[in-house]
């Protein structure tokens, strides 16, 4: 990952710190400090919202966290100027939202599938009057939203290179504006079955006006839809689970608003509904 990073890292005692160049100048902070400066914004924007000042906070971190990463992320609440009241884990939260450990009696199996922007975990609890254990996790760190948008560029990239005889993709600004074209037109068919992308002048004065289908859409990433699949056999296999046994099935992050996704998941499951009511980049 490190190549791709747009900063550096360096060691500091053994510590790893980031390093970048800011106003001319070349500052190093560590992990807990660029997470705190997070935690304020959110701290700020939460206060902005509620129009009160907020002191205490309930931090969620991925199941999979370890002891160390998690003390870390409570040092950064403090340093943000945060109680830390506790650190739960991201499939808990989902989980609480749904008032999943309110429904009925006795043990209940979930399976919370959590796709974003650039990761994916699947993790397996258990919940009994009130209390989660997390029975597995699993996932993929590189995959997301990010991997649909790239398949979608690409797919215009060639399109552009048939239609004009040109390779925009030296022209950093021009990908990027492509990017961010493909990135709305992904969000639009995951209600409508075609959208448009228009840009004026593109690449050399060209306007670039097309459009793409959800079928293509679906085509261009079928394998990567299909492989999110092999985590959730995964973590079923690893808590000792037949998908049968599986009471709910919790959606969040904004790319389980993809139809298809939906659609792979609830056919994996044998048709059974899966919850969603609730908006995926808030669960």
């Amino acid at each position: 990952d490190m190549k791709h990073w747009p900063f550096t890292v360096v060691s500091d005692g053994g510590k790893p710190k980031i390093q970048i160049q800011y106003k001319g100048e070349t500052k190093t902070f560590f992990p807990e400090e660029i997470s705190s400066m997070v935690l304020t914004k959110m701290k700020e924007t939460a206060e902005a919202y509620l129009g009160k000042t907020v002191s205490n906070a309930v931090i969620t971190v991925p199941a999979y966290f370890n002891d160390s990463q998690r003390q870390a992320t409570e040092d950064s609440g403090a340093i943000a100027g945060l109680n830390v009241l506790r650190i739960i884990n991201e499939p808990t939260a989902a989980a609480i939202a749904y008032g999943l450990d309110k429904k009925g009696t006795g043990e209940r199996n979930v399976l919370i599938f959590d796709l974003g922007g650039g990761t994916f975990d699947v993790s397996i609890l258990t919940i009994e009057d009130g209390i989660f254990e997390v029975k597995s996790t699993a996932g993929d760190t590189h995959l997301g939203g990010e991997d649909f948008d790239n398949r979608m560029v690409n797919h215009f990239v060639q399109e552009f290179k048939r239609k004009y005889k040109k390779d925009l993709t030296p022209n950093k600004r021009a990908v990027r504006r492509l990017r961010t074209a493909c990135e709305r037109a992904k969000r639009t068919l995951s209600s409508s079955t075609q959208a448009s992308i228009e840009i004026d002048s593109l690449f050399e004065g060209i306007d670039y006006y097309t459009s793409i289908t959800r079928a293509r859409f679906e085509e261009l990433n079928a394998d990567l839809f299909r492989s999110t699949l092999e985590p959730v056999e995964k973590s079923l296999r690893d808590a000792k689970m037949d998908k049968s046994q599986i009471h709910d099935i919790v959606l969040v992050g904004g790319s389980t608003r993809i139809p298809k996704i939906q659609k792979l998941l609830q056919d994996f499951f044998n048709g059974k509904e899966l919850n969603k009511s609730i908006n995926p980049d808030e669960a």
